[in-house]
């Protein structure tokens, strides 16, 4: 049925639920799982002025924490899978928002599945769906498992 599915991951508590339902679903329905990790842009701080847009020590400590989070996040997810028996791949990029980066690496991994939490580490910012889920089910072609 399916082949390739994305698993976007965030580190909360949904998206690690998420992460184990995925790996059943692979298991079950023979798939290979790729796990994203949407690394934000560092933005300096509009309060401070431009005086930040020089300061390298702040973005090379942002760039090393961003890269440490994925890292950490996607090598819990990558056991899980292993646990569970299932092939998974990791990747991780910058984007400026999460949501056109999923769909970009899901496009690129030519996965023909999505399989994301209903929210994110953000919380709800809408009634039913997060603010990035409903993003990436407004925006893209490639079908969407919402996990709640």
């Amino acid at each position: 049925m399916f082949k390739t599915i994305l698993v976007p991951v965030d580190g909360g508590d949904l998206s690690d639920a998420a992460v184990a339902r995925a790996c059943s679903f692979a298991r079950e329905s023979g798939a290979r799982l790729v796990f994203y990790f949407a690394k934000p842009v560092y933005f300096p701080s509009a309060i401070a002025g431009e005086a930040l847009f020089d300061d390298m020590a702040s973005y090379d400590a942002f760039r090393a924490a961003m890269d440490k989070q994925a890292e950490t996040l996607l090598s819990r997810a990558a056991q899980a899978a292993a646990d569970a028996g299932v092939a998974a791949d990791t990747l991780s990029d910058e984007c400026g928002a999460p949501y056109e980066g999923i769909i970009a690496a899901a496009e690129s991994q030519a996965c023909d599945l999505i399989f994301m939490a209903s929210h994110g580490r953000r919380g709800a910012s809408a009634l039913l769906l997060g603010s990035e889920t409903t993003k990436v089910l407004t925006h893209c072609k490639i079908p969407v498992l919402v996990y709640r």
